[in-house]
């Protein structure tokens, strides 16, 4: 697969039905190409003046299935806590 095909692809949590929005990038391991995570848009803060600053990093162990148009993750309250700033 292509990274500009990931890139057209929804994410959902299969968890609570959650859109998380399109793949946005992919961190990928240089020494043998594999993808190691998926990058999918953060919430819009209004401090926000670089892209990427808030994007949520999905580990590849976190994505259950790669559809036509969608990829399916599953994220319990441990990984949204990473992300919680209250």
């Amino acid at each position: 697969m292509r990274v500009s095909e990931f890139r057209q692809k929804e994410v959902v949590n299969v968890l609570d039905g959650k859109r998380l929005g399109a793949v946005v990038d992919l961190a990928i391991d240089e020494s043998c190409g594999t993808v190691q995570a998926i990058m999918v848009p953060g919430p819009v803060k209004f401090t926000r003046w670089f892209k990427g600053d808030n994007d949520y990093v999905i580990g590849w162990e976190h994505i259950k299935k790669i559809g036509d148009d969608v990829v399916l993750v599953e994220l319990d309250a441990r990984f949204w806590s990473r992300y919680d700033n209250s």
